[in-house]
């Protein structure tokens, strides 16, 4: 899904449904999904469990 598939085509009632259900698109699958270029093509949410394990690693 593209983000304007999420804007255009649908209907909202209100600003606030329309606000609602664009902040869950981004944030739900945008930022958690989308690859990023700034971090080697991955995912926020690959990236972010890698530089977990790799914390853990070290504090053991």
């Amino acid at each position: 899904m593209k983000k304007v598939e999420e804007v255009y085509g649908q209907s909202y009632e209100t600003r606030q449904e329309a606000k609602s259900c664009i902040f869950k698109y981004i944030e739900v699958f945008y930022n958690h999904k989308r690859r990023h270029s700034y971090l080697g093509l991955e995912s926020p949410q690959v990236f972010e469990n890698r530089c977990m394990v790799k914390s853990y690693e070290n504090a053991t």
